[in-house]
């Protein structure tokens, strides 16, 4: 007789010290509280986190795995054991919800091919609550990660994303690392059109939440805003 296959739940994780009864569905809690399998991004953090929920066995007696961008493709497999041994094993990511800009994917991937049950619950996505904030066009839009890091690269990113935006009336986002943010933002007004609209989106269900849509001239007439170390997305739609 065959074992019956374990399910992968896809669970969001807090963007930051927010309290997770906060951001997170009861129901959510109640099934990472239950499990006993984990892969994660940041052994370290994901305790951290599930310390903070009150899991139903000790923390020292649930297992851990570790899928991050150094995990490689034939390492993926063995992530998999407990699944088809019958465990259900959670996937924490430190983006929010796995599989969303995370190496999770991968192995979400992996576990489709195989016919592992996945269940995606529910959680904060800054991307998707950056973008249902910003007002900018939620019917069409791109992800695009992080933006090259060298000056010249970067402008020319910048460029090409403002005309794709202007062409296809697509909104496009992106992040930085939180250190490089106030470059990233001076590049932004330095290199757009006026008319151009820039959301930024800061310490998103933080205390310190700031989300801000405005054209780049009127950014330009303020005082710039400080996101130095504040995890932040910035957003742009161009205009004819």
């Amino acid at each position: 007789m065959s074992t019956k296959l374990g399910t992968l739940y896809l669970i969001p994780c807090t963007l930051g010290d927010t309290p997770a009864d906060q951001v997170l569905p009861l129901h959510v809690i109640s099934i990472a509280r239950k499990l006993q399998h984990f892969v994660v991004e940041q052994p370290k953090t994901a305790r951290q986190f599930l310390s903070a929920l009150k899991p139903e066995q000790p923390i020292q007696a649930l297992h851990f795995a570790t899928l991050n961008e150094h995990t490689a493709a034939n390492e993926l497999p063995e992530l998999l054991v407990p699944l088809m041994a019958g465990h259900d094993v959670g996937i924490i990511s430190e983006a929010g919800c796995p599989g969303i800009a995370d190496p999770g994917a991968n192995l979400v991937n992996l576990a489709h091919r195989n016919g592992i049950r996945v269940v995606p619950l529910v959680g904060p996505s800054s991307i998707l609550l950056a973008l249902m904030a910003s007002g900018l066009n939620g019917q069409c839009f791109a992800f695009h990660g992080y933006l090259p890091i060298a000056e010249t690269d970067r402008n020319r990113s910048i460029a090409t994303l403002e005309a794709e935006s202007i062409k296809r009336k697509q909104t496009q986002l992106f992040i930085e690392t939180p250190y490089r943010n106030d470059r990233m933002l001076s590049a932004l007004l330095a290199q757009c059109r006026p008319e151009t609209l820039l959301c930024v989106a800061t310490d998103i269900t933080l205390s310190g939440e700031q989300i801000q849509t405005r054209s780049i001239a009127q950014w330009k007439s303020q005082p710039v805003q400080q996101l130095n170390k504040r995890p932040s997305l910035f957003l742009l739609l161009g205009k004819n």
